[in-house]
C-alpha cells in the first residue's frame, strides 16, 4: 500500500503529458494533427499552473472590542486576499508581542491586526513577522462592501493590480510602507485558492497626509474602473524597526491623536458658550447705562391752558347765617282725614 501510495504521489507531481485519443478525422483537418495510420488525435498537455514559490500568508485578526463595522472590514479583506488566515479575537490584557507567537503558530509572515481602543477608535498595524519593519496607523472613514452598494463585483480569490501614488517613491518612510503594502495585499502567484484573472485594482493614494484606500474593478468592454469597495482612510502613526514594538524609524508630526481632537472640539464648543454669555452681559449693560431715572412726566403739562388772574378778596366778617323755613310734616292721620273729606 505504502509503495502504491508513493507511485501515486510521484505521478501526481510529475508534469501531465499529451494524450492519444481516438478521433475520426474529417476532410478539414490536418494531417499533422491525426495520425493517417491509426486515426488518433495528440491533444496537448494543459498549461502548467507553475510551482508556488511565493508563500506569503497574512493573519488577519482583531482585538476585543471592536465594532460591526471593524468586523464587516475584516471579512471584506480576507475575501479580497486569498492568501490571508482568521484567528480568536486577542484579549486586551495580553501585550502585543504575543502576536508573533500567533502568526508562527498560523504559519504566516504578515499580519494585520485590528486594534480597538474606547468602543471607538480603531487603530491597525501591518508587521512583518517575526523580524520587522512593523507600522501603526489609525484608521478612518470604513466602509464596507455591504455599505458602499456599488455596481460591480470582481472574481473571488483573484490576483489585484496594486497601484501606488507617485509620492510613495519620494519619501523615504513612504517607500518603507510601498514595499510593505505590496509584500502584504498581493497576492502570490499560483496561489492554490486564487484565481488566474486580474479583474480589480487595489489603489493607494496619498492626500492631506494620509493614505486613502480604494479598490476598483476593471470593466472588459472599455478598461474603465468602477469602484466596488471596501473603503477607508490610513493615518500614519509611527514606523517600528521590530515587529509590533522595538526602535521607532519614524514619527509622524502631522498626527493628531483621537482624544486630542475631541478635547479641541470640547474646547471649542465651551468657548462659544462662553463668548454668547459675554455678548449677553454686554447687552444687558447697555440696556441699564442707556436708562434715565425720569423723575417728573414731561408730558403732564401739554393740555394745561393760561388762565386770567382773579383778584385775591380777604373777607373779614363771617358769612351771614341763612335761615331755613321748615315745612310742615302733615302726618299719616291726618292725611287719611283730608282724603276723606
Amino acid at each position: 500500500m505504502a509503495s502504491s501510495k508513493r507511485k501515486r504521489g510521484a505521478q501526481g507531481s510529475a508534469p501531465k503529458k499529451a494524450k492519444k485519443v481516438k478521433f475520426v478525422s474529417n476532410e478539414d483537418e490536418t494531417s499533422s494533427e491525426i495520425n493517417p495510420e491509426t486515426h488518433e488525435v495528440t491533444v496537448p498537455a494543459p498549461v502548467s499552473r507553475g510551482k508556488w514559490t511565493n508563500k506569503e500568508r497574512v493573519l488577519i485578526f482583531s482585538s476585543r472590542g471592536v465594532n460591526f463595522r471593524t468586523r464587516h472590514l475584516m471579512q471584506d479583506l480576507r475575501t479580497l486576499m486569498p492568501h490571508s488566515k482568521a484567528d480568536t479575537k486577542m484579549d486586551r490584557k495580553d501585550k502585543l508581542f504575543v502576536i508573533n507567537e500567533v502568526c508562527e503558530m498560523k504559519n504566516c509572515n504578515k499580519c494585520l491586526f485590528f486594534e480597538a481602543k474606547k468602543k471607538q477608535d480603531l487603530y491597525l498595524w501591518i508587521s512583518n513577522s517575526p523580524h520587522g519593519p512593523s507600522a501603526k496607523f489609525l484608521v478612518q472613514n470604513i466602509h464596507t462592501l455591504a455599505e458602499l452598494k456599488m455596481t460591480g463585483n470582481c472574481l473571488k480569490g483573484s490576483r489585484p493590480l496594486l497601484s501606488f501614488d507617485p509620492t510613495f517613491d519620494k519619501e523615504p518612510h513612504y517607500a518603507l510602507l510601498k514595499e510593505l503594502f505590496i509584500q502584504t495585499f498581493s497576492t502570490p502567484r499560483y496561489h492554490p485558492k486564487s484565481q488566474p484573472f486580474v479583474d480589480h485594482v487595489l489603489t493607494f493614494t496619498i492626500v492631506d497626509n494620509r493614505i486613502w484606500f480604494r479598490n476598483y474593478q476593471i470593466i472588459e468592454e472599455d478598461a474603465s474602473l468602477v469602484e466596488i469597495g471596501p473603503r477607508f482612510v490610513l493615518n500614519l502613526i509611527k514606523i517600528f524597526q521590530g515587529s509590533f514594538g522595538g526602535p521607532t524609524l519614524f514619527e509622524n508630526e502631522h498626527f493628531q491623536s483621537p482624544n486630542m481632537h475631541r478635547r479641541q472640539l470640547r474646547l471649542a464648543a465651551a468657548a462659544k458658550v462662553r463668548e454668547k454669555q459675554m455678548v449677553k452681559e454686554l447687552q444687558k449693560m447697555k440696556r441699564t447705562e442707556a436708562k434715565e431715572d425720569v423723575t417728573k412726566d414731561v408730558t403732564a403739562d401739554v393740555f394745561l391752558t393760561p388762565a386770567d388772574e382773579k383778584p385775591v378778596q380777604i373777607e373779614t366778617e363771617p358769612p351771614q347765617v341763612k335761615v331755613v323755613k321748615k315745612k310742615h310734616k302733615v302726618f299719616k292721620r291726618q292725611r287719611m282725614q283730608m282724603a276723606r273729606r
